[in-house]
């Protein structure tokens, strides 16, 4: 349940009372999410979604989120949109946090994508990120290849308590990655987390949107394509799948096409986005307390991605289109 603040009637009146959308008809918690607090908000105007920002997002990033969002609309991306105020503000607060209302994105997300949702998410990735340029706000990638050996420092009891020998490969992977990592490819606004449950289809199985940008940053384009393989092109028993590797990278091309180092890149790319989201896994796997609310995603799925990377990097550059 990811519901940490409750609401009551007065507080939601008096939230609504600074925007043009009606009493409000029902509202009630949403189970999914991780650190934030969702509500569906049904008001005499429509359906909307709001989040009141807990501890993961920090607020002074709030703005560059909302910011980011609000532009990918004005520019025709589908996207769960803020809802500004009568003074133009997306940003509020209630019960002392910081929140926001947006728009209620239709359609539904896959737990176990096709070949042809693989084509319809690369479609949806590119057109992100060309309709995100021109955006003027900037944010770095805090959790991108210069944070990963600082942060696996703290974690390797972690990891061979995870599996014995484990923090001497993941400090090899990361000289690896350090030595290896790409300079000068092409830059801009990334998702950084282009996950299956971020993506939502309509009932023909066609892309209709994107939620969830709270790690949205600027950095490589490319990088973007990395961490989106790895979280849609492999199987439950650890294989990758090059036939949706492919079908993925062909509808991203099909609208934005690769440079040659671009492509290059892309097996050190892979690995190393493989290594950013086993990185946080093992660091929420000891964090989160027992008992907690939100039960933490298995490391050792991204320690075997991570394998296939070391093994045969060859494997993403099969899934290219020719």
């Amino acid at each position: 349940m990811a519901v940490y603040t409750d609401i009551s009637d007065e507080e939601l009146s008096a939230l609504l009372a600074n925007f043009d959308l009606g009493a409000p008809v029902a509202f009630k918690g949403i189970a999914e999410g991780v650190e934030n607090s969702n509500f569906l908000l049904e008001t005499e105007k429509g359906r909307y979604i709001l989040t009141v920002y807990e501890k993961r997002v920090r607020e002074e990033e709030l703005p560059y989120f909302l910011g980011l969002t609000l532009w990918l609309a004005a520019h025709g991306y589908p996207s769960a949109t803020p809802i500004v105020d009568r003074a133009g503000e997306a940003l509020q607060r209630v019960r002392g946090k910081p929140c926001a209302i947006f728009s209620f994105l239709p359609g539904l997300a896959v737990r176990r994508p096709s070949a042809s949702h693989c084509r319809e998410a690369g479609e949806g990735l590119a057109r992100l990120h060309m309709a995100a340029q021109g955006f003027s706000m900037s944010r770095p990638n805090d959790l991108g290849q210069a944070a990963w050996a600082p942060m696996f420092e703290g974690l390797k009891v972690q990891a061979d308590a995870l599996k014995p020998g484990l923090a001497a490969v993941i400090s090899g992977d990361l000289e690896r990655l350090a030595a290896a990592w790409p300079k000068d490819l092409p830059t801009g606004v990334i998702h950084a987390d282009y996950f299956p449950d971020n993506v939502f289809f309509d009932p023909a199985g066609k892309f209709a949107g994107t939620i969830d940008f709270y790690f949205a940053c600027n950095d490589f384009l490319a990088y973007d394509i990395a961490v989106t393989l790895n979280a849609w092109c492999f199987e439950a028993d650890g294989s990758f799948n090059i036939t949706s590797a492919r079908a993925l990278l062909a509808g991203y091309e099909a609208h934005r096409p690769l440079s040659a180092a671009e492509r290059a890149a892309l097996p050190a790319l892979a690995h190393g986005a493989a290594m950013r989201f086993f990185l946080t896994r093992l660091h929420d796997w000891h964090a989160t307390p027992p008992g907690a609310l939100v039960r933490p995603k298995d490391p050792l799925e991204y320690e075997r991605k991570l394998a296939v990377h070391r093994t045969a990097p060859d494997l993403v550059l099969l899934g290219e289109v020719s």
